[in-house]
């Protein structure tokens, strides 16, 4: 599909997503999340694409949702005639359904937090792995402060990642606060200067695609993700067992032990689009009911 909301540029195994609504802060429609989800679920098929960059156009990564349908904004019944029909699939959130795409993703994803990051603008960071910020960037949880409740599955994400003690701060208060207390809170991985911001994450991206399996990070990416929110380490072990006893047989791995003994880079054989393990996905897929 042709984007237009969007920029996509893969550029040495590095896919660029850049939101590209600079005008407007980058504000989230229903655009954005229909042709992000687009772009995610094409990359997780693309061997061409090791490592996924977002990142905003102009000063902002996002300002939360458009404002521009009023106090009728959040308001579904009103603006489609969706009604309280919990299973009803018109009334699912489309942050959620953003952060449900990027979370099945195979591919590594890093945000590059180029400016001001509130409501669904931090709350899509989430499901990204590492994120990176300029020391320009602001972040908001501001839910309370419109009436509203967090959004994009972050009551899940959000305090896997800070904790629930700060998750709950930032989402109580609804306040935005800067680079350096989300570095402090655990939000995000680094800050640095405006002009230093892809340049890193294009580095760290690069560690990535230059030394690792690409199976072995897809299946990484589901297994930290998926198993870390089990009840029992009984169910980790389940599926590092059959990941170690099913690579271990693998081209991939018969060249990084080679590779690392004749002290070379390892060049690995096996792409995410057919040589996933016979046990993946290990798990069934939820439905919205």
């Amino acid at each position: 599909m042709a984007y237009e909301q969007i920029l996509t540029e893969v550029k040495d195994g590095i896919l660029t997503l850049t939101l590209n609504r600079p005008d407007k802060l980058n504000a989230f429609t229903g655009t954005m999340m229909t042709e992000m989800i687009d772009a995610f679920r094409k990359a997780s098929e693309d061997d061409a694409v090791r490592v996924i960059v977002v990142t905003g156009a102009g000063r902002a990564f996002c300002a939360g949702a458009d404002l521009s349908a009023g106090a009728s904004t959040f308001d579904r019944p009103a603006r489609e005639g969706a009604k309280a029909d919990w299973s009803d699939e018109r009334i699912r959130d489309g942050g959620g359904l953003l952060t449900l795409a990027i979370y099945e993703c195979l591919k590594p994803v890093i945000a590059a937090v180029n400016g001001p990051a509130v409501g669904v603008g931090v709350t899509m960071q989430l499901a990204m792995d590492i994120r990176l910020a300029s020391d320009a960037a602001r972040f908001g949880f501001v839910f309370s402060r419109r009436g509203i409740v967090p959004e994009a599955c972050s009551s899940w994400f959000l305090p896997k990642i800070v904790g629930i003690s700060q998750a709950l701060e930032w989402c109580f208060s609804g306040r935005v606060f800067d680079a350096q207390e989300a570095l402090k809170g655990g939000l995000v991985k680094e800050v640095v200067k405006p002009d230093e911001l892809l340049p890193r994450a294009y580095a760290l991206a690069a560690e990535i695609r230059d030394n690792t399996s690409p199976v072995s990070v897809a299946l990484i990416r589901q297994m930290l993700w998926r198993l870390s929110s089990t009840d029992d380490p009984m169910e980790a072990h389940k599926i590092d067992s059959r990941g170690i006893y099913s690579r271990g047989a693998s081209a991939d791995v018969k060249e990084g032990v080679v590779a690392f003994l004749e002290k070379r880079p390892a060049r690995f054989p096996e792409k995410v689009s057919k040589d996933m393990p016979p046990f993946f996905p290990w798990w069934e897929p939820r439905k919205y009911s």
